[in-house]
């Protein structure tokens, strides 16, 4: 029978034409999965590789190597050690720069002035001449009281002859006693005259040197008040020019009358009290020494006026200046000192933060003695060694782990 194989050809001849070749310029639709899938592929791969190289810098920030795992939630704060050291007693007062000498320079003579010699301002030693007055009229009373003078002493030697002349004759009876009670009475005049042509002719020579004015102390000249060429007197109100010492100085400032007795009980005993001169802010200007105390309290204001004298040598003190006067009346050796910042305060007590071995701080009540500056004696509650926290204890707590920065 021929059916089959005629069916079978019959299949063949129906199938072919559906796989028969595509028009040129046509794709088959399936490839462009295929082109997808490998950009998907290499996509992927490209995201592995970035992850592999990224992944290690990430390690690396979150775990820095230079800060130990440790220190994860330390608070820093800066910490200092208590110290052993002295600590002064200071009684303060606002003082006022006084010198120890102040000179309004005047003529001692009528006259006028031809000469000023100094310049404003210019230091001045003692015996310095300053100005001239117009010696010319005293030359001349000079020369005067000298002819005086020798006028005079003839006649006094001429009246001494007779003396002795009628001293001869009386027991002669030449002449009477009389007369010699008479010639020795003139001789005796004669003798007064002198001395009195002496005092003028001394006076004169005074004078003479009272046309040169100098200075009667060292210090520092103020400005000039009279110009050459002025009459001058002894009676003028202003003079010539004021002289102020400047080396040494003094310091006048008051103290409370309740910290008298302290003060007085170490006179007593002979110290020798230091004070020292601070500008407005506190800084050293001056270091010297308590001179006197007043003699009363001036019941106004309660307080006592002092006295410190400073030699000033580099001129740091000027007259009339204001500063801040620190009088040591004791200094306490070998107590236990802090920074005056790490002190903390409440309403119920003083206490510190100390740190502790393991990095921990612990409240620790503290005793505050005396406080000078930016140091406080600790009479209890700290040992020298102790290390407490200066800065960062607002965020401190009892317990609290810290990491410490030494100052």
């Amino acid at each position: 029978m021929s059916t089959p194989s005629t069916i079978e050809r019959n299949d063949e001849v129906q199938l072919r034409p559906s796989i028969s070749p595509e028009l040129p310029g046509k794709q088959p639709k399936r490839r462009w999965w295929v082109w997808l899938l490998a950009l998907a592929l290499l996509a992927y791969a490209a995201y592995r590789i970035r992850k592999g190289m990224v992944a290690p810098q990430a390690a690396t920030v979150s775990t820095p190597a230079s800060r130990p795992a440790r220190d994860y939630g330390a608070v820093p704060v800066v910490a200092v050690q208590a110290t052993k050291g002295n600590i002064g007693i200071y009684f303060t007062g606002l003082g006022a720069v006084t010198p120890i000498y102040t000179i309004a320079v005047k003529s001692q003579i009528a006259g006028y002035l031809t000469e000023v010699l100094y310049k404003e301002g210019q230091i001045v030693h003692k015996g310095d001449l300053l100005a001239q007055v117009d010696p010319r009229p005293y030359q001349v009373m000079l020369e005067q009281a000298e002819a005086g003078l020798i006028r005079d002493t003839a006649n006094l030697e001429n009246a001494k002859v007779d003396l002795k002349r009628y001293q001869t004759l009386v027991p002669l009876h030449a002449v009477p006693e009389q007369q010699l009670a008479t010639q020795d009475a003139l001789v005796k005049q004669y003798e007064g005259v002198v001395k009195a042509d002496q005092a003028q002719i001394d006076t004169a020579k005074l004078d003479l040197i009272y046309c040169h004015i100098t200075a009667p102390i060292t210090g520092r000249v103020g400005l000039r008040l009279v110009d050459p060429g002025n009459y001058v007197t002894p009676t003028d109100a202003t003079g010539l020019v004021v002289i102020t010492q400047i080396e040494p100085i003094s310091v006048i400032f008051p103290l409370n009358e309740f910290q008298l007795p302290a003060v007085m009980e170490q006179l007593r005993h002979g110290a020798h009290l230091e004070v020292e001169a601070d500008d407005p802010t506190m800084k050293k200007i001056a270091q010297g020494s308590l001179a006197t105390v007043d003699n009363q309290i001036d019941p106004t204001t309660g307080t006592v006026k002092l006295r410190a004298n400073f030699d000033n040598r580099d001129g740091a003190l000027f007259p009339n200046e204001f500063v801040n006067a620190k009088l040591l009346v004791e200094e306490k050796r070998g107590v236990t000192l802090i920074p005056t910042a790490a002190v903390q305060r409440n309403s119920q007590k003083t206490y510190v933060f100390m740190v502790k071995p393991d990095s921990t701080v612990t409240v620790r009540t503290i005793t505050i003695g005396t406080v000078e500056g930016d140091e406080s004696e600790v009479t209890s509650g700290l040992a020298p060694g102790d290390v407490v926290v200066m800065t960062g204890v607002d965020r401190l707590n009892e317990g609290t782990k810290v990491r410490v920065e030494k100052k």
